[in-house]
C-alpha cells in the first residue's frame, strides 16, 4: 500500500480554517499563533492561502520542495504557496483555464516576496529549452529592475513596493512560457521630492550614488555625498542588510538580461541624474516694478549642469521655472511665478518626469518580454498589490488605494460565492443561499459617476472659480450627507457632540475592515497632478533621446487645449479595466499578514494580526466556506485514507470507489445529515466529523501497527534460528574437515620420516662398496705409474746427451756467420756517409748562389708578397668551400655558412643579399600569370587582415580556388550561370542569417566585376544582385569566426532590403576579392573594411547591433547565432587554445 502524507496528518494547529473548532476571532488568532511559533507560516482557508511573513529565511523554498509539490493534489500536503501555484499551474495547462493569483496584504508583509516565489515555482516546472529558458530569465530578471525603481526603505518595510503590479504570464499550448505583459498602477511619485521621517527615496538613487563607477558618476555630474541632493533623505540613507552597490550590479545585469541596450541605460541613468540635480535648484525672490513678486534661481551651477544632461538649453528651463503662460482659443497670456509657485513647478516636473520614465521602463520591459507569436495564448495573471492602509494621517493616496481594495474584496467575495455554488451544482449537491456583508454600496459611494466622491473631485478640480479642499469637502457634505457608511462633523452620521476625534478638515468612510478617517489637505492637487505647459514644451525641445518620449505633449505642433484626465480618474479606469480582466480568469488568493511592526523573527502581535484578518475579512471568507459543508473530498483519496476503518473495504475495495465510500460511511456511526454524496467527490458538513474519522483512523493505524510489529518480530526471530541453525552446521562441517587434515599431516611425516631412514642405511651401504672397489683400482694405477716413469726417466737421459752434441755446433757456425755480416756492414755505412757529405756541400752551395742573386729583392717585397698569397689562399678555400655548403633555392630559407675569418665580415654580409635577390628572381621566373594574381590577392590579404583577424594565420596555407563551385562546368549551374552575363571571379556557398532566430539559410555567393549576386542553392533563383557601386563597407570581427555584413550605401536602390548578414568558410578570400574588385571597378572608391567586434546592421527600416562574444566550445566547436532581444544578435565565437 503506498503511504502520502496529507493535509490532516501531524497537524499543528489546523492547516485549514474551515475546519477549525470552534470559529471564533479568538480560535482564528490562536491557531495562527501556534503555526507561526512552530515555522508553519501557511494556512489555508479552502483554497485560499494565508502567508504569515517569518522575516526570516526558511528551509521550505528549495529544489526537493517544489519537486515534492509538482504535480500533487492541493490538499495531498502540508499548506504552502507551492501548492497553489501548482494547482493553478496544472489547470492552466491541463484544463486549458486561464489563471489569475491575487497577493494582498498591507506593507511588509510579504506580498512581493510570494509574487516572485509563485514565478520561481512556475519557472522551476514548466518546460525546458533554450528559447524556453531565456523567457523564464527575461521574466524574472524583470523583478529587480522594477523593485530597484519602484520600491523603497518605508517605517513598516525595507524592499516596499510603492506601485501596483500586475503581470500577465503568457503560455503556449505545453505549458512553456512565451512572454508576459505587466502593468502597473499609482506609482507614489510624491516619494521623489519628500519622504516621510525613517523612509527613503526610491531604491535607485542610492544605488546609482554607492554603485556606479567614478567614470560612470563623473559623466552624469554626480557626487557619492547623499547629503549634497535635497531629494534624499538622511537618518535612512544606509540600511541595514541593503548592499545598494551590489545591487546596482545586479540591476545592470538584469537590464542587460531583459534586452536594454547600452545607450538606453546611459539614457536611463542620465534622466535619475538630473531628477537629483532637479532637487537642488532653489530660488529666491525678486520683486518687479509693478510690485508683483517673481522668482530667480539662486545658483545656476545644478541647472547648467542639468541642461547639459539633458540637452536643453539653460535659458528655456530657467524661463519656464519663472513664468506661466495660460493659452485660451484666440489669446495667449503669460504671468510670472513666485517662490512658492516655483518650487511647486520643480517638483511637478521631478514627480512627473520619475513617474514617466518608470511607465517607460515598464513599456521596454513589456516590448522585450511579449510573446512573438500571435497564436492564442494561455494566460496566468499575477496581482502585487498594496494592501488596505490605515494611517495616522490618511490621504488621497491611500483614499485611492483603499478603494482599489475595496473592489479586490467585492470580486474575492463574488468569485468566491460563484465557485462554492458552481462546484455545488457541478456535484449535484442542494445550494442554499449564503448571508454575507456586500460592499457594493462602498464601492458606489466612491466610484458613482454623478454622486461619487472621485466624481465629485474631479468636478471641483474641473470647476472655475477659486477651488480648494475646503470647497470639495463642503460639496461631499452636502452630496454624501445621508450616506450611512459618509461620516463628516457636517454629516447626519456623525455624532457632533460626543465623537471629538473627527476634525473639522476631514471626513470618514466606513469601509469593509474597518473605519477609515481622510484628511482632505491635498486632495484637490493631488488629483489634478498638473505639469505646467512651459515645462512640458521645454523638456520637449531637449536633445536628448528619451525625453522627447517622455512629454509628447510638449510638441508645440500638436498642442491640445484640452485639459489632461485627473489622476483619479486614470485610476479609476485602470481599477475597472483590471477588475474586468480578473473576471475573464479562475482567481486564486494569497492572503500576506505581517506578524509584527518590529521586522523580527519569532514575535506575534496579537492585536497587529488581530487588525489585519478583520481588513482582509478571512473571517468572512471561512464563514461563507463554512455556510454549507465545511470539507469536501475525492472518493478515491477519501477511500484510500479511511478504507481501513471498515472490514468490507480492507484492504483492497475492488469495485467502484464511490460505493466503498457509500459502504465505508453506512459502517461507521455518523448521521446521514451530516454527509452528501456528490457525483466525483464526498461532502462533510461539520469539522467534528472530520475529525471523527481521523481519531478512528488514529486508533485503526496503532492497531494495525501494532500487527505489523508482532508478525515482523515472529519473522525476524524465525529467521534469526535458522540462520543460526545453518551456522552450526557449516561450523561443524568446517571442523570435521580441519580435524582429518591434522590427521592425514601426522601420517604422511610419520612416514616420510621411515622412508628417509631406510633409504640412508642402504645409500651407507653402497658407499662402503664403491670405496673398496675404488682403492683397488687406486693401488694398481700406482704400481703402473712408478713402473712406466723408471722407463721414461730412462729415455729422457738417452736424448739429453744428443741433443747437447748438436747444440755445440749449432752455436759455432752462428759465432761465424755474425763475424762476416759485421765486417759487411761496416763498410756499406763508410759509403754512405762518403756520398751524404757531398750532397750537403752541393746544396750549401746551390743556397748562397740564391741568396746572392735574390738578396736584394727579397729585403723590399717578400713580407707584400707572402701577405697577398696568403690571402688569395684564404679566399680561394673560402669560395671553394661555399660551392659544397651553398644554402637552398627556397625564398623562405635564411641559412648561410658561417664565416672562417673575421676580416671577411663585409663580403659574409653581402654575398647572402645577393645570394637571395638572385635566388627570388630564378623563383619568380617560374610563375605563372595566375600564380602572380594569386599571391597578389595574398599580399592585399596581409595588409587588410594580418594581426587584426584571428581566422587570417589558418588562411595563409590555404590556396584561394575562386571557383568552388565549378559554376561553368557543373551542370547543375548552367542556368545560373547564363543568368550572369560577365566572368565570375568567385563562387561560393555562404549562409544568410536570418534577423528573427539567429539562423543560416544557405545561398550561392557570385562575385563578377561588377556586382555582387545571391542565388538560391536548390533552384540556382537569383535572390538578390547588388552593383559594387551600391557596396559602402564590409564589416567583419576580430575573432576566428566567419561572419560578414555587406553594408549598402543609403539611399541606393538595392538598400530598400537592407544589409546582409553573412557567414563563410572562405571569409578571407572574399574579402580580399570584394575589395580588390571594388578598387578595379570604374567610377568607385576602395571598399572600406571595417574590423570590429560590434557593429549595426541595417534591416530593413530597424538597426540591429551585431554582438561577437568568446564562449565556451558547444555543438562541435562551431560558432552559434541567437537573437538576445528585438535589437541584439549575439555571436558566440568558441574559445581557441
Amino acid at each position: 500500500m503506498e503511504v502520502k502524507t496529507s493535509l490532516l496528518d501531524n497537524m499543528i494547529g489546523v492547516g485549514d480554517m474551515v475546519l477549525l473548532e470552534p470559529l471564533s476571532e479568538d480560535s482564528f488568532i490562536e491557531n495562527l499563533r501556534k503555526r507561526f511559533d512552530h515555522n508553519e507560516i501557511y494556512t489555508y482557508i479552502g483554497s485560499v492561502v494565508i502567508s504569515m511573513n517569518p522575516y526570516r529565511s526558511l528551509p521550505i523554498f528549495t529544489p526537493e520542495k517544489v519537486e515534492e509539490y509538482r504535480n500533487r493534489n492541493f490538499y495531498e500536503l502540508s499548506p504552502h504557496i507551492y501548492a497553489l501555484a501548482d494547482e493553478a499551474y496544472r489547470s492552466l495547462r491541463d484544463q486549458d483555464k486561464d489563471q489569475c493569483i491575487l497577493i494582498t496584504g498591507e506593507s511588509g508583509a510579504g506580498k512581493t516576496e510570494a509574487s516572485k516565489l509563485v514565478m520561481s515555482y512556475v519557472a522551476a516546472v514548466c518546460g525546458k529549452g533554450q528559447e524556453v529558458n531565456k523567457v523564464k530569465e527575461q521574466l524574472l530578471q524583470s523583478n529587480p529592475v522594477l523593485e530597484a525603481f519602484g520600491n523603497a526603505k518605508t517605517v513598516r518595510n525595507d524592499n516596499s513596493s510603492r506601485f501596483g503590479k500586475y503581470m500577465d504570464i503568457e503560455f503556449d499550448f505545453k505549458g512553456d512560457p512565451l512572454g508576459g505583459v505587466i502593468s502597473n498602477y499609482l506609482l507614489e511619485k510624491s516619494r521623489v521630492v519628500k519622504q516621510p521621517r525613517g523612509e527613503r527615496n526610491f531604491h535607485i538613487f542610492y544605488q546609482l550614488l554607492s554603485g556606479a563607477s567614478d567614470d560612470t558618476l563623473k559623466k552624469l555630474k554626480l557626487d557619492r555625498d547623499y547629503s549634497k541632493y535635497n531629494y534624499l533623505s538622511l537618518d535612512s540613507a544606509v540600511v541595514n542588510g541593503l548592499d545598494d552597490a551590489a545591487n546596482f550590479r545586479t540591476v545592470k545585469n538584469a537590464m542587460q538580461i531583459v534586452g536594454f541596450m547600452e545607450d538606453e541605460v546611459q539614457s536611463v541613468l542620465e534622466l535619475v541624474a538630473a531628477v537629483l540635480k532637479l532637487g537642488d535648484i532653489e530660488f529666491k525672490p525678486e520683486s518687479r516694478c509693478n510690485g508683483s513678486d517673481e522668482s530667480r534661481i539662486k545658483d545656476k551651477n545644478d541647472l547648467k549642469e542639468m541642461c547639459e544632461l539633458l540637452g536643453i538649453e539653460q535659458s528655456v528651463l530657467e524661463r519656464a521655472f519663472s513664468y506661466r503662460t495660460v493659452e485660451a482659443r484666440l489669446e495667449k497670456v503669460s504671468t510670472t511665478l513666485n517662490v512658492a509657485q516655483a518650487y511647486y513647478a520643480r517638483d511637478a516636473l521631478a514627480k512627473n518626469l520619475y513617474s514617466r520614465l518608470f511607465s517607460w521602463l515598464v513599456t521596454r520591459i513589456n516590448e522585450s518580454i511579449k510573446a512573438q507569436t500571435k497564436a492564442r495564448h494561455k494566460v496566468m495573471g499575477v496581482l502585487d498589490i498594496y494592501g488596505f492602509e490605515i494611517f495616522e494621517d490618511n490621504s488621497f493616496e491611500q483614499f485611492i488605494i483603499n478603494y482599489c481594495n475595496e473592489k479586490l474584496q467585492q470580486i474575492f467575495i463574488e468569485l468566491t460565492l460563484r465557485e462554492e455554488q458552481e462546484e455545488y451544482v457541478r456535484e449535484g449537491i442542494e445550494w442554499t443561499n449564503i448571508e454575507y456583508f456586500n460592499n457594493a454600496i462602498i464601492c458606489d459611494l466612491i466610484e458613482n459617476h454623478q454622486n461619487g466622491i472621485l466624481a465629485m473631485l474631479d468636478e471641483e478640480c474641473l470647476r472655475p472659480g477659486t477651488v480648494t479642499d475646503e470647497t470639495f469637502l463642503d460639496k461631499l457634505n452636502t452630496i454624501c450627507a445621508e450616506h450611512q457608511h459618509f461620516e463628516s462633523r457636517l454629516s447626519k452620521n456623525s455624532k457632533f457632540l460626543t465623537d471629538h476625534s473627527l476634525p473639522h478638515n476631514c471626513f470618514r468612510i466606513q469601509h469593509y475592515a474597518g473605519k477609515v478617517l481622510y484628511r482632505v489637505e491635498g486632495f484637490v492637487d493631488k488629483n489634478n497632478d498638473l505639469l505646467y505647459r512651459d515645462l512640458s514644451q521645454a523638456m520637449y525641445k531637449a536633445n536628448h533621446s528619451l525625453i522627447k518620449q517622455l512629454f509628447p505633449e510638449g510638441n508645440p505642433g500638436k498642442v491640445n487645449l484640452k485639459r489632461p484626465p485627473t489622476a483619479g480618474f486614470q485610476f479609476r479606469a485602470s481599477v475597472g479595466t483590471l477588475m474586468k480582466n480578473l473576471q475573464t480568469k479562475n482567481p486564486n488568493y494569497i492572503r500576506c499578514i505581517k506578524p509584527n511592526d518590529k521586522k523580527a523573527s519569532h514575535i506575534f502581535t496579537d492585536s497587529l494580526v488581530c487588525h489585519q484578518v478583520r481588513y482582509l475579512g478571512l473571517m468572512e471568507n471561512v464563514r461563507v466556506r463554512r455556510a454549507g459543508y465545511a470539507f469536501r473530498q475525492a472518493y478515491e483519496p477519501c477511500l484510500e485514507r479511511y478504507k481501513m476503518l471498515c472490514k468490507r473495504t480492507w484492504p483492497h475495495w475492488r469495485g467502484p470507489a464511490r460505493e466503498g465510500v457509500e459502504v465505508l460511511m453506512a459502517d461507521l456511526p455518523v448521521p446521514a445529515e451530516e454527509f452528501s454524496f456528490g457525483r466525483s467527490k464526498i461532502f462533510i458538513r461539520n469539522p467534528r466529523t472530520l475529525f471523527f474519522l481521523e481519531e478512528r483512523r488514529r486508533q485503526c493505524l496503532q492497531d494495525l501497527a501494532t500487527l505489523i510489529q508482532k508478525i515482523y518480530r515472529g519473522w525476524k526471530c524465525r529467521s534469526h534460528f535458522l540462520l543460526l541453525k545453518k551456522s552450526q552446521i557449516v561450523v561443524a562441517a568446517w571442523y570435521r574437515r580441519y580435524a582429518q587434515e591434522k590427521k592425514y599431516q601426522k601420517i604422511k611425516s610419520a612416514t616420510t620420516v621411515v622412508q628417509s631412514y631406510t633409504r640412508g642405511w642402504q645409500a651407507r651401504k653402497l658407499l662402503r662398496e664403491l670405496k673398496y672397489q675404488k682403492r683397488c683400482e687406486e693401488a694398481v694405477t700406482t704400481i703402473s705409474a712408478f713402473w712406466h716413469g723408471t722407463q721414461a726417466r730412462m729415455e729422457l737421459r738417452r736424448l739429453k746427451q744428443e741433443a747437447r752434441n748438436k747444440h755445440a755446433v749449432t752455436v759455432i757456425w752462428a759465432y761465424w756467420q755474425g763475424t762476416k755480416a759485421r765486417r759487411e756492414l761496416r763498410t756499406l755505412k763508410e759509403e754512405a756517409r762518403r756520398k751524404h757529405a757531398v750532397a750537403v756541400i752541393w746544396a750549401y752551395w746551390q743556397g748562397l748562389k740564391v741568396r746572392r742573386e735574390y738578396r736584394k729583392f727579397f729585403r723590399a717585397n717578400a713580407g707584400k708578397k707572402i701577405y697577398d698569397f696568403t690571402i688569395q689562399r684564404i679566399m680561394q678555400k673560402y669560395f671553394l668551400g661555399l660551392k659544397s655548403t651553398m644554402p637552398s633555392m627556397s625564398p623562405i630559407d635564411k641559412s648561410w655558412p658561417a664565416r672562417p675569418y673575421r676580416f671577411l665580415d663585409g663580403v659574409h654580409r653581402e654575398l647572402p643579399r645577393i645570394f637571395h635577390l638572385w635566388r627570388c628572381k630564378k623563383y619568380r621566373s617560374q610563375f605563372t600569370e595566375e600564380k602572380k594574381a594569386v599571391y597578389e590577392e595574398k599580399l592585399e590579404a596581409s595588409e587588410i587582415f594580418k594581426d587584426k583577424k584571428a581566422l587570417y594565420p589558418s588562411s595563409v596555407s590555404q590556396p584561394f580556388k575562386g571557383d568552388y563551385l565549378e559554376i561553368s562546368t557543373n551542370p547543375k549551374y548552367q542556368k545560373l550561370n547564363s543568368a550572369v552575363d560577365e566572368k565570375v571571379l568567385l563562387a561560393d556557398v555562404v549562409n544568410k542569417i536570418n534577423r528573427a532566430n539567429g539562423k543560416g539559410t544557405a545561398r550561392i555567393f557570385l562575385l563578377t566585376k561588377k556586382s555582387v549576386v545571391l542565388a538560391d542553392q536548390k533552384t540556382g533563383q537569383v535572390k538578390a544582385s547588388v552593383p559594387l557601386p551600391d557596396l559602402a563597407s564590409v564589416s567583419v570581427s576580430t575573432q576566428s569566426d566567419g561572419f560578414f555584413a555587406l553594408r549598402l550605401k543609403e539611399g541606393s536602390a538595392s538598400a530598400v532590403k537592407g544589409d546582409f548578414l553573412l557567414s563563410s568558410e572562405h571569409l578571407i578570400e572574399i574579402i580580399t576579392k570584394l575589395h580588390r574588385t571594388g578598387a578595379t571597378a570604374a567610377d568607385s572608391k576602395q571598399l572600406n573594411v571595417d574590423i570590429s567586434d560590434e557593429f549595426l546592421v541595417q534591416f530593413k527600416h530597424d538597426k540591429v547591433c551585431v554582438k561577437f562574444i568568446q564562449g565556451a566550445p558547444k555543438n562541435g566547436n562551431s560558432v552559434s547565432c541567437k537573437r538576445k532581444n528585438n535589437r541584439l544578435l549575439e555571436v558566440s565565437v568558441p574559445t581557441t587554445a
